[in-house]
C-alpha cells in the first residue's frame, strides 16, 4: 500500500486543524455557561445575534447562509426560541413558504444582557495574549474559512 506522508507544513496545520476542533468544543461550552441562565445556548445566542446583525428582518435560510451553517438545524433552533418567545415568525411578502425571523422584546433583553456578560469575559480573556497574535491567527482562520467555503461541498443552504 502506497501511502502519503505529510509535508512539514501538513503536519504544522493537521495540528492546528485539531486544535482547532477542540477550542471550538471548549468555546460552545464556555458561552453555553456564560448564558444558560438567560434561556440562551452559544447557538441561541449566535442566532439573535444574526438576526441582530441583519439590516431587516430575514428568512431562516438567509440566517443559516450569513452564519456559515446548515438550514434545517437553524430552523429547529429557531423553532425553539420561537416556542420559548425569544422571536416570532412574520409574513414575508416576497415569499410566501419562508416566513421572516423577527426578534421580540424577551429576545432582545436576553441578547443584551448575554452581551452584557460576555464584554468583560472576553477583555478578561484577551489579558496577556499580543493584539498581534491575536490579529495573526485571525489571518490564518479566514485563510481557511475562505478555502472551506470555496472547496467544500456543502448543503444546500436554501
Amino acid at each position: 500500500m502506497n501511502q502519503t506522508k505529510r509535508t512539514p507544513a501538513g503536519e504544522a496545520m493537521t495540528e492546528l486543524v485539531l486544535d482547532l476542533f477542540r477550542v471550538n468544543n471548549l468555546t460552545v461550552t464556555w458561552g453555553d455557561r456564560l448564558v444558560a441562565h438567560l434561556g440562551l445556548t452559544s447557538a441561541r445566542w449566535q442566532i439573535l445575534g444574526a438576526i441582530v446583525a441583519a439590516d431587516r428582518p430575514q428568512p431562516v435560510a438567509w440566517l443559516a447562509r450569513d452564519l456559515g451553517a446548515n438550514r434545517q438545524n437553524v430552523q429547529r433552533i429557531v423553532n425553539d426560541l420561537a416556542r420559548d418567545g425569544f422571536v416570532r415568525f412574520e409574513r414575508n411578502p416576497h415569499h410566501r413558504r419562508a416566513q421572516l425571523v423577527v426578534m421580540t422584546d424577551k429576545g432582545r433583553q436576553a441578547f443584551d444582557a448575554a452581551i452584557g456578560i460576555y464584554d468583560p469575559s472576553i477583555n478578561a480573556l484577551a489579558e496577556g495574549i499580543a493584539i498581534e497574535d491575536v490579529k495573526a491567527a485571525i489571518r490564518v482562520v479566514k485563510i481557511l474559512r475562505k478555502y472551506f467555503e470555496e472547496n467544500v461541498n456543502t448543503e444546500e443552504q436554501a
